[in-house]
């Protein structure tokens, strides 16, 4: 680990401590892949560690080099405004990296379709299934756009009808897209929500989905997005290295 930046995972936070337990879970399928790689869990709210208080005590034990990952899937608000600030605060002692967010990523629609072949759907299903994307929402142009983008691209795998849904600040709603999914014809309706941990904007999905024929599970410590997370700290890492 001697000359590997830590990997310090950076999760918004919830009241819910389901959110908490699922990004432990997430860092700790992380550590399995990787145990060569020093990876430490800080949370911009609510829970603790803070990122503050954990980028203190790394300097304080003497580390050079982070990499700090936003645990995000689009580049919105924490990503472009939070969590920079947070790391500008930074000990100065320390060199830090910030790594691209999670999203979007081939590997994070393989992890949507596992949640739903566990939620019940199999591979025959794709032909007569529409399914509703459904995000937590922002109100980042930039990130709504890639909501919208990545369910036109699943959509040409094989799904009779892709839609996006937001549960806040954008439209239209889980419930509604489920509508218009059955409006049109689709045989079954599943709901894949597009967030990584339990929490009050991902139950709200969940009560869109009323409607819906499958549910599938949030993303949580699926083996793809712990494979997403080291492949942005691989990218982020190599500049930090040719610095040394």
């Amino acid at each position: 680990m001697r000359n590997r930046p830590v990997l310090l995972v950076i999760a918004h936070g919830s009241r819910d401590p389901r959110h908490a337990a699922t990004v432990r879970a997430l860092v700790r399928r992380v550590r399995s892949l990787r145990p060569e790689v020093r990876v430490e869990t800080g949370f911009l709210d609510f829970n603790v560690p803070s990122v503050h208080g954990v980028l203190e005590s790394l300097a304080a034990q003497g580390v050079r080099d982070v990499v700090a990952l936003p645990l995000l899937l689009t580049r919105a608000f924490h990503a472009k405004a939070d969590i920079p600030a947070v790391l500008a605060d930074a000990p100065p002692r320390l060199r830090i990296r910030q790594a691209e967010v999670l999203g979007p990523s081939p590997l994070l629609v393989s992890a949507l379709e596992r949640r739903l072949y566990e939620a019940g759907l199999t591979f025959g299903d794709r032909s007569s299934t529409g399914v509703v994307l459904a995000s937590a929402g922002s109100t980042d142009p930039e990130a709504t756009a890639v909501i919208a983008g990545i369910a036109r691209e699943w959509r040409r795998t094989g799904w009779l009808a892709v839609r996006p849904a937001f549960a806040s600040a954008a439209l239209p709603r889980t419930e509604d897209a489920v509508r218009e999914l059955r409006a049109l014809g689709c045989a079954r309706v599943a709901v894949a929500p597009y967030v990584l941990a339990p929490g009050f904007l991902p139950d709200r999905i969940a009560r869109g989905a009323a409607e819906a024929d499958v549910l599938a599970g949030v993303l949580g410590p699926a083996p793809e997005v712990a494979r997403v997370l080291l492949e942005r700290y691989d990218a982020a890492r190599m500049p930090v290295l040719a610095a040394v």
